[in-house]
């Protein structure tokens, strides 16, 4: 299984959408193969390391994940996510 989790800092201009963001993340639950868990939610520390929203997901294998990067429901989601954010990290590890 590989557990991939994606932290986001959020422009400015769209913090506002947060709560739309984890609701579009939370929206490709059931709708993509091998994707067996997905969580998603908003910061509330706001310290100054902090990023404002987080995505983690396990999936079943590599191949379901690798699928993921192209699946229907996952693609605009994505592509709303690199027009709101300033930045982002990413870890990616089997378990």
């Amino acid at each position: 299984m590989i557990r991939h989790i994606v932290l986001f800092k959020i422009k400015d201009e769209y913090k506002s959408e947060i709560p739309q963001l984890v609701e579009n993340f939370n929206g490709m639950k059931g709708r993509v193969e091998g994707l067996l868990e997905l969580e998603a939610g908003a910061d509330v520390l706001h310290s100054d390391r902090s990023y404002d929203l987080a995505l983690v997901t396990l999936f079943d294998s590599m191949a379901s994940f690798q699928a993921y990067q192209t699946h229907p429901a996952h693609l605009p989601v994505k592509k709303r996510m690199h027009e709101v954010r300033s930045g982002s990290v990413a870890c990616d590890f089997e378990v």
